[in-house]
Order: C-alpha cells, then sequence, then structure tokens
C-alpha cells in the first residue's frame, strides 16, 4: 500500500486513490462535494486536548509528536483504519493544517506503515 499526504483543500486527483480525511473536526468551508472524501476517520486524530494544546496553548511539535504517539499505540482506531485500508493501492490521508511538515498526517501514516 501506498500513502500519500495532501491538505484536504487542494483539488482532488485520480492519483489520490482512496482518500481518507484524518481530522477530528470537518474542515471550514469545505464541502462533501468538494472534498471527496472516501472514508472520515477522525477516531484516529489528536484528541481535541492535543490538539488544542498544539495548535492554540504552543505546545511545540516534539511535544505534540510524542504526546500523539503514545495516543496512536494505544487508540484502537489505528488498527480499524489499517483493516479498512486493506487492499487499497494507494491511500491520501487528509489534513486540514497549512503546515505540510508539521501535521498529525505525518505521524499517523508511521503508525498504519507500522
Amino acid at each position: 500500500m501506498e500513502f500519500f499526504l495532501k491538505r484536504v483543500y487542494d483539488e482532488p486527483s485520480a492519483d489520490d486513490g482512496f482518500r481518507v480525511l484524518v481530522d477530528r473536526l470537518w474542515p471550514r468551508g469545505l464541502t462533501k462535494e468538494r472534498a471527496a472524501v472516501d472514508l472520515w476517520a477522525k477516531e484516529a486524530a489528536p484528541t481535541t486536548e492535543l490538539r488544542r494544546a498544539f495548535h492554540q496553548d504552543g505546545m511545540d511539535w516534539e511535544t505534540f509528536a510524542a504526546a500523539y504517539r503514545a495516543e496512536l499505540a494505544v487508540n484502537p482506531a489505528v488498527p480499524e483504519l489499517r483493516e479498512a485500508l486493506s487492499g487499497k493501492p494507494v491511500v491520501t490521508l487528509l489534513y486540514g493544517a497549512h503546515d505540510e511538515r508539521h501535521n498529525h498526517a505525518e505521524l499517523l501514516r508511521e503508525a498504519l506503515l507500522e
């Protein structure tokens, strides 16, 4: 299985394969049709508390990454998502964050590949 990461606000492409939104909140101002999401895996996203600590309270990336990896290690949504994606040759994890390097989708991809 090949994973790609993409902002949900970017135009969908046939190369995206199976498109999975991995944010807990639906992206502001985006219709379901425009998002072209095949699956919304909100339970695999960071908890509300962790998301707020990172985006609103100024938690640094390294602390966030360690905390989210710890959440992923015990989150039953991760093996459920892995199972749902089995057999899909190409999967694109969609996220809403502006920062393409420091976002939880990369960490989730790592967990799904384990």
